[in-house]
């Protein structure tokens, strides 16, 4: 059945309840609202250290914004696009576009100016929603986007080149409209990106989006009584699809804007969390607070804590091994997923097979796995090959992209360019990746990119930026940069040029050196790997 249904049966059956608590801990003064005051105080969300809502206020919510929707002419197949931090509003509204028909499309919050024009066309969106994080940005290239498009901003203080959301919902119906939906009709496109660093569409259906409910509930036995505190931003697969098993339940969910281990365990506390994804750097964070005496345990009722997990990048089998022993009680789970397979859980390890930790897992619920040479055979139990994935959270197509739809989609198995092996009790290992993508903090950062931001600085000839292992964020870039004869510049200086990009983007260690390449010119980025991948360089360059 199309999701919407499940919220439609949320409202029926636990209409009261709260179902979303948004936490802002930057907010000093703290108060807690509660979903009667709610519709008082909406307009001016930012003062509030606390909301909340019901089931009954979400759906209304949603109800509202479709309205809006229908009323501006937006159709079945129409996208709208999400470009929000985290809030109260944003699973409503992200909603309200499903159940018009339209195509929800959330934004990467990182974007730059010309990454989000970039997939506004690409993804042939209709109406923007955005909020007062992205003023600068928008307005950057509102004259490029606003033919033939609808702006709605989110939040006080509305542009002039835009409408205002909170204004316009206030007087539309709450009802829900009356558009039929099936599990195949296309519901959302999310974004990931290839070796060329701008990101590519990838179209999902309702099947999809309920599979991925039903998959993370399968894996983590949410029940009602389950609180999950969702930390990462939700325009990503991993935050929302995780949310989704709460959601199949009927379950309270809490977004925390923030990631420091005091903000983590203060939520966990006061809101009797029970389940919580982390990454991997925010969960060695609060080991080093809790280690360094920043944070006391005896301070915090972590009773309720059943399970942490962990996703989006490889995991350190000695951080789990620390976390256990820090917190014996807790049961451990990662997942394996792609933007393109519906986000987690196509392979899952099992919280019951803490022993592999290290590995992925097996196939999870509903999915198949093989791993193939370069001819797509497979492979022999330990061999190294690529992971392919099957099941019903596969993607349609790269939207508008017909040729690397065919690169990644053959007889129904999605080609994840992961290099993997299996070994004998049946689990999946990642070895590499096909692609150069770094993943830091558990977001992908393209290097071609920063490759082609630093070679507009006229002291430089020639780079290569390559991941290079970091305790803390799983990866970390490395800029090679090869000057040009006779020119002469510092660590210092590189990174004053590259403070336009933003943060997430800088290199975060620079060495000068030249630039190997083969015959047909390609960058032999194993070469650099091998020779600056060792923890005695990146141990060197910390210190330095």
């Amino acid at each position: 059945m199309p999701i919407t249904e499940i919220l439609e049966e949320n409202c029926k059956k636990y209409g009261n309840d709260i179902c979303l608590v948004e936490i802002n801990p930057e907010i000093q003064e703290a108060r807690h609202v509660s979903w009667k005051e709610y519709e008082l105080i909406e307009s001016n969300p930012s003062n509030f250290y606390r909301r909340e809502i019901t089931w009954n206020v979400f759906n209304e919510k949603a109800n509202r914004f479709a309205n809006l929707l229908l009323s501006r002419g937006v159709k079945k197949e129409d996208k709208v696009g999400i470009l929000l931090m985290n809030c109260l509003e944003w699973l409503p509204i992200y909603f309200g576009i499903l159940k018009t028909g339209a195509i929800a499309v959330p934004l990467n919050f990182r974007y730059a100016a010309d990454e989000i024009e970039y997939c506004v066309n690409l993804a042939e969106i209709n109406v923007l929603v955005f909020g007062p994080e992205f003023i600068g940005r928008v307005e950057e290239i509102v004259e490029n986007i606003s033919k033939n498009r609808i702006l709605l901003y989110v939040g006080d203080g509305c542009p002039e080149f835009a409408e205002s959301y909170d204004k316009l919902t206030a007087n539309c119906s709450s009802i829900s409209p009356d558009i039929k939906l099936t599990d195949d009709d296309y519901g959302a496109i999310y974004f990931s990106s290839g070796t060329t660093g701008f990101p590519k569409a990838i179209l999902h259906k309702h099947r999809s989006l309920m599979h991925s409910c039903k998959v993370e509930q399968a894996h983590h036995g949410q029940t009602k009584d389950d609180i999950f505190l969702c930390i990462p931003p939700l325009y990503h697969t991993g935050a929302k699809m995780h949310w989704f098993g709460s959601f199949l339940v009927g379950a309270k969910s809490v977004l925390l804007k923030g990631t420091k281990p005091k903000a983590i365990l203060d939520a966990v506390s006061n809101e009797k969390c029970s389940i919580v994804w982390l990454l991997v750097p925010w969960a060695q964070d609060i080991l080093d607070a809790i280690d360094s005496g920043e944070v006391r345990l005896e301070d915090y009722d972590l009773s309720a804590w059943r399970l942490m997990h962990i996703g989006a990048q490889p995991v350190p089998p000695s951080l789990i091994a620390r976390w256990k022993k820090v917190f014996p009680h807790h049961d451990y789970d990662t997942n394996y997923g792609l933007s393109e397979s519906i986000g987690p859980g196509a392979v899952h390890l099992g919280v019951e097979n803490i022993h592999k930790v290290g590995a992925i897992g097996k196939a999870g619920y509903g999915w198949q796995t093989k791993i193939v040479d370069e001819n797509g055979v497979d492979v022999k139990q330990g061999e190294v090959g690529e992971l392919c994935l099957k099941g019903p959270g596969v993607m349609e197509c790269y939207y508008n992209d017909p040729k690397s739809t065919a690169e990644v989609l053959k007889d129904g198995w999605l080609f994840t360019g992961d290099m993997a092996m299996e070994d004998e009790d049946g689990f999946i290992f990642l070895v590499d990746r096909k692609k150069d993508v770094v993943i830091s903090g558990g977001e992908n950062i393209y290097p071609v990119q920063i490759e082609n931001f630093l070679r507009a600085n006229p002291k430089i000839k020639d780079v290569a930026v390559i991941g290079v292992p970091d305790s803390r964020l799983g990866e970390a870039t490395l800029a090679v940069i090869e000057l040009k004869d006779g020119e002469e510049s510092s660590e210092d200086e590189i990174n004053a040029f590259c403070h336009k990009l933003p943060r997430y983007k800088r290199p975060r260690h620079i060495v000068f050196a030249d630039i190997p390449r083969n015959p047909t010119g390609k960058i032999e980025k194993p070469k650099l790997r091998k020779i600056y991948c060792g923890e005695s360089v990146v141990a060197k360059q910390n210190r330095g």
